[in-house]
């Protein structure tokens, strides 16, 4: 039973109660979905936005899955505390929308750095430090999406950004026409804050949207087609975990 020794504030756990390796992602239930893949599990908190997980993968491997809401405060504030307590590797396992055209929805995407729109980070480091993923754990993430879908999932730069509902077309045109893969609302606060935190933090997402398709798809495909690439991004991150604690 977690006492009040050593408890974070947020997500009310302690030393012992998280495993080096935590999947982070933003919705509580995709946590739920998350633990209930593991081959054990005990629920250790729940708190807010916060739910907590901690088990093993089928391979054996110590893992954590911890929810931290939507944006990059409460984002923020996960990786704070769980590193506090022992965490030295997250890999966010979250939702996205495609910013090129060619991207479909129910796409995964293995993120490699991110474009900082949002305002966290900022209160971190000035906005010329790049938000950057861990080399070793998208190299695994890598790895781990060729062996699951039998190519190559898509790799690249995101838009992290704070107004989900605030629409700057200028910069849409200009981030898409840079190469821009995806838009979400996490990558960039997570990979600072690790980064300064010295631990490693990767990404892989799946894509529920896309403002460039024409037609777009309705909504009951769109949820359909993300209810599928979800489990595929699952599958992935827990078998980039495996590698990672393999490799030591």
């Amino acid at each position: 039973m977690t006492t009040t020794v050593n408890v974070q504030k947020h997500v009310r756990a302690r030393p012992g109660d998280v495993a080096p390796y935590v999947l982070i992602p933003g919705d509580p239930g995709r946590a739920e979905r998350i633990a209930a893949a593991f081959a054990t599990r005990t629920l250790v908190a729940q708190h807010r936005e916060y739910l907590l997980y901690t088990g093993t993968t089928p391979a054996g491997t110590p893992i954590s899955v911890c929810s931290t809401g939507i944006g990059g405060p409460s984002a923020s504030i996960a990786v704070e505390e769980l590193t506090r307590i022992g965490a030295t590797h997250f890999i966010r396992v979250g939702s996205s929308g495609g910013r090129q055209p060619s991207i479909p929805v129910g796409s995964v995407v293995v993120v490699t750095a991110a474009y900082r729109g949002e305002g966290t980070s900022v209160d971190y480091i000035p906005l010329p430090y790049p938000a950057v993923a861990d080399l070793d754990v998208t190299l695994a993430l890598r790895h781990a999406a060729e062996a699951e879908l039998g190519r190559r999932a898509i790799e690249g730069v995101v838009y992290t950004r704070d107004a989900f509902y605030r629409r700057d077309e200028g910069l849409n045109v200009r981030l898409q026409e840079a190469g821009v893969v995806a838009a979400e609302q996490e990558c960039s606060t997570i990979f600072v804050v690790g980064s300064l935190l010295g631990v490693k933090v990767g990404a892989v997402l799946g894509t529920d949207s896309n403002i460039w398709l024409d037609p777009q798809p309705t909504m009951a495909e769109k949820e359909a087609l993300f209810t599928q690439v979800e489990a595929t991004t699952i599958t992935i991150a827990m078998a980039a975990v495996d590698a990672l604690h393999a490799a030591g």
